[in-house]
């Protein structure tokens, strides 16, 4: 069963048993992974002579629900945006997580479930029912990276580039294994054996990573600011 790429993320931040996730900034490294999904099968692209912003070549129904609703809001933009602003307002797709992790349920490799917390509130979780997907998948990364083929397949290699961004290698890799060949895994995050498709997803899911970790810390500054100017007896 071939999963797609935001599909494999997803079975890496969730926790196999206890289904819940253990990932950073999912909706982000989703987001990009749908986006990287879309260059693939060439139903987008960017336009290096137009800034690049990213052109839609094919809006037809790709089959895939989540595909389909991040094409169909891309078609339905009147002015083209770059890859990284995609990348954000994808982040935004209402409950994107969970129908992410509902297709996986649809095809029997995890199931939805609920549990309480604190005795208070329900949390949705999704425990792994066929590991078989997600070891196929777990093999092929560390292929990429311990024996270093010459033929490098490019969904393994923006699964190995999003999965650093989630933070869920160490759930493919041992940390000795994370600290010998973290060189080799800085190259292909960066892209630098990738062709120009590759790339450009990689670079749009590190410049919108580094936008989403800086939100805290942008959205207290603000928070602080404005109660300094509430309780101050001068002006703004």
């Amino acid at each position: 069963m071939e999963i797609k790429l935001y599909e494999g993320l997803m079975l890496l931040a969730l926790n196999d048993e206890k289904g819940t996730n253990e990932g950073h900034y999912i909706e982000y490294t989703g987001a990009a992974a749908i986006l990287a999904e879309l260059l693939l099968s060439q139903r987008i692209q960017v336009n290096k002579d137009n800034k690049d912003k990213v052109d839609v070549l094919d809006d037809s129904p790709t089959g895939d629900p989540i595909m389909d609703e991040a094409l169909d809001k891309m078609a339905n933009k009147k002015k083209p945006d770059t890859l990284k602003n995609w990348v954000m307002a994808l982040a935004q797709i209402s409950k994107l997580k969970h129908k992410i992790a509902e297709q996986l349920v649809a095809d029997g490799i995890i199931k939805a479930d609920e549990k309480k917390v604190l005795w208070l509130f329900t949390q949705k979780i999704y425990p792994e029912v066929n590991p078989e997907p997600e070891k196929h998948l777990k093999r092929e990364m560390r292929r990429l990276v311990l024996d270093k083929p010459l033929e490098i397949h490019p969904k393994i290699a923006l699964m190995v580039a999003l999965a650093k961004s989630a933070y869920v290698l160490d759930q493919v890799f041992s940390k000795e294994e994370l600290k010998k060949h973290k060189q080799r895994i800085e190259q292909i995050a960066k892209g630098e054996e990738l062709g120009t498709i590759a790339t450009d997803v990689i670079d749009g899911v590190q410049a919108a990573v580094m936008v989403a970790t800086m939100m805290p810390a942008m959205m207290a500054a603000v928070t602080a600011s404005t109660t300094a100017c509430t309780t101050s007896t001068t002006s703004c």
